[in-house]
């Protein structure tokens, strides 16, 4: 995949990331992009607005795009590496591509993704890790809460 259309995928995420932190939420964003780049859904962490702990951006994003016959060709755009339950989504319906906004901050499942076939586009984006270091500082008990550590 072309990293200028990567990153600017990754703008929407971004987006959602900072709205979340803005209502006083885990600052991570996500978006479900079609083969041909339209958008088919965005989201963000909403674990903690609205008491629903399944409620993590990708999860957000994928149910904002609908029901879908296939998911061929379709990009998951995270601004985190994701959570071993959003990998578990991308994986169960096959999901082919995920652009990944940074790594540093956790590591999450994208490699066991890249193991079965799933197409990883790194970009460890500064923003992305800026805006997780922040939070990560300044809200750890809820970070721990939210990652299941």
């Amino acid at each position: 995949m072309d990293h200028a259309q990567a990153r600017a995928w990754l703008t929407t995420a971004l987006e959602e990331a900072r709205a979340g932190l803005a209502e006083g939420g885990v600052p991570i964003g996500a978006a479900l992009y079609g083969a041909d780049g339209t958008l088919l859904g965005r989201g963000r962490n909403r674990r903690l607005q609205d008491g629903d702990p399944t409620l993590h951006a990708e999860t957000a994003a994928f149910r904002a795009a609908g029901r879908r016959r296939s998911y061929r060709g379709t990009t998951m755009v995270t601004t985190l590496s994701p959570c071993w339950y959003c990998s578990g989504l991308v994986r169960q319906f096959g999901i082919p591509r995920v652009v990944i906004g940074e790594a540093v901050t956790f590591h999450g499942g994208h490699d066991w993704l890249a193991e079965h076939g799933v197409e990883i586009v790194l970009l460890e984006d500064a923003s992305c890790v800026a805006l997780m270091r922040d939070f990560i500082a300044r809200e750890p008990a809820l970070w721990h809460e939210d990652i299941g550590a």
